[in-house]
Parts: structure tokens; C-alpha cells; sequence
């Protein structure tokens, strides 16, 4: 773990908790400058910026190695955010206990970024018995060709507009985060910040399922997640 903070001019329970907080609640890096600093703790809301743009893709790196198929009936969907006043459009899977599978943030809604992200959802996963989808033109049209380059079985797609409510409600806990942010001035920096997000996320809805008697921890969450 020691490598992961090297140079550093804070200590990592430091860092770990700006960042933790950043992507577990809806604060502004404003709100962490004063948390911190009731704290006995003074640090620039550029430095705590610069901390969630350098971890995030870090941590999706370490969760990616750990992360696994809990089952096989999915679904996947794309919400939109906006970056510097033009629409973005994040892909995401989850599997039907909520658990999230996969994600990517893409230009454009359109067959190209659907194929890409189904492509590597299947590839790593394998088929799933069930993959629930929308009935969005680009997204059929890139079920067709995953299934041409049998990827999926036909008769494992299914689109159903009642059984995607479930990641239809994920979708808002993501963007609940970002209620209080300033909004992002590039793809880099918005793809960096929403794969730390993504993978806090993935953390407490793990948490949810085991017995904890003192309930969800970022610092401890993330400790755990840089150590395996």
C-alpha cells in the first residue's frame, strides 16, 4: 500500500478519508476543505481535486482484479451527465441483486459506444442467462451483432422496461453524488472522478449484504480495497 501514497505530503488516512468522503457523499471539495479543517487538518480544495483525479482510476484497477459475477440474469443501461454544457452518456451493468458489473462513459449515444461496452461486458463475464436491456434502437442493433458474434444467445436478451427499474434507481444514487459538484471541464477528468464513484458505490452495496454492527466505513472500505 505503501507505494500507492509515496511522495505524498499527507498522511493516507488523510488522503483516504477526502477522497472516501468525496465519492461517498454529495460534498463539494469546498466541504471537505472546512470537514478537515475543524479537523486540524489544512488542505486546498485543488489538492483534495487532484487526489480523487489520481485514485479513482486506481481504485477501478484493484476493484476490476477482485470483481466478479454474483449472477447470471443482468442488466444494462446508459444515463447522461453533462460535461462543460454538451451530454456525456455513462454505461453501466449491474446484475439483479444490484451489484454493479461494468461501466463506461461515452461521447455519444449511439451503436458504436453500446457494441463496445456489451463487447467487453460478455467477454469478461461470459453469457449471462438473462441480460435485460431498453429498447433503444442503438442498443438493439449491438445486441444483434453480439449475438451474430455469439457472445450471447438469443433467447438470454430480453427487453423489459418493468425489470430495468432496478438499475433505472442505480442510476440516481450515482448522480446523487454530484448534486454539489461544480461539474466537470473535461471527459479525462469526469471519467477519472465517476470510476472512484462507481467503485465506493459498488463497496457499500457490498457492505449492505454482510453483518456489520457498525456499519459502512470509506476509510475502512478503501483501506481494505488498496491492501488486497
Amino acid at each position: 500500500m505503501k507505494n500507492y501514497f509515496k511522495g505524498r505530503h499527507f498522511q493516507k488516512d488523510i488522503i483516504l478519508v477526502a477522497v472516501g468522503y468525496y465519492l461517498r457523499f454529495s460534498l463539494s471539495y469546498r466541504d471537505l476543505v472546512e470537514i478537515l479543517r475543524d479537523r486540524g487538518i489544512a488542505v486546498h480544495h485543488t489538492t483534495i481535486m487532484r487526489w480523487v483525479h489520481h485514485y479513482g482510476p486506481i481504485f477501478k484497477l484493484l476493484w476490476r482484479k477482485q470483481q466478479h459475477a454474483t449472477s447470471q440474469s443482468w442488466r444494462m443501461d446508459e444515463t447522461y451527465l453533462k460535461i462543460k454544457g454538451r451530454w456525456y452518456y455513462f454505461y453501466r451493468a449491474i446484475d439483479n441483486h444490484g451489484l454493479t458489473l461494468d461501466f463506461e462513459l461515452r461521447r455519444h449515444r449511439d451503436y458504436q459506444s453500446a457494441y463496445h461496452f456489451l463487447k467487453r461486458l460478455l467477454t469478461i463475464y461470459g453469457r449471462p442467462d438473462c441480460l435485460v436491456t431498453d429498447q433503444y434502437g442503438a442498443t438493439l442493433k449491438a445486441i444483434k451483432q453480439v449475438i451474430k458474434n455469439g457472445l450471447l444467445a438469443k433467447g438470454n436478451h430480453q427487453c423489459s422496461k418493468y425489470r430495468n427499474n432496478l438499475i433505472e434507481q442505480d442510476h440516481r444514487l450515482i448522480k446523487h453524488v454530484l448534486v454539489k459538484s461544480s461539474g466537470f471541464q473535461s471527459m479525462r477528468t469526469a471519467s477519472k472522478t465517476l470510476s472512484g464513484i462507481e467503485v465506493m458505490h459498488q463497496l457499500h452495496k457490498i457492505s449492505q449484504r454482510a453483518i456489520n454492527l457498525f456499519g459502512f466505513s470509506a476509510l475502512q472500505s478503501l483501506t481494505e480495497l488498496l491492501a488486497n
